[in-house]
């Protein structure tokens, strides 16, 4: 069994025991998250697709993990103009295991 969910302006892929790694939640370590905006849930007798969500389908699991990504450098140039920006950032992120699909 297998779903799509959106959260944080993008769409994922999950299934019950896997891990994903989503934009920051604000959850503790150790806490149960639910995701509503379910698009399509797949399943052993067939597909289930929302138009655009499907009403009553939600996805739990518990957060597993805060922390930052790789670093990202940023420069900016402009030739011939004395211009010069270096800037890093680090994208923060929430791993959640997916613990139940229901739908």
């Amino acid at each position: 069994m297998y779903a799509l969910i959106e959260t944080g302006g993008k769409q994922y892929r999950v299934e019950e025991g896997k891990a994903i790694y989503v934009e920051k939640l604000s959850a503790a370590e150790g806490e149960t998250v639910t995701f509503e905006k379910v698009l399509l849930v797949g399943k052993e007798d067939g597909t289930s697709v929302g138009t655009p969500l499907i009403d009553g389908a939600k996805v739990t699991g518990k957060v597993d993990k805060q922390g930052k990504g790789k670093k990202v450098t940023v420069f900016k140039y402009k030739p011939k103009k004395n211009y010069k920006r270096k800037q890093g950032h680090r994208q923060p992120f929430t791993k959640v295991v997916i613990d139940k699909i229901e739908g």
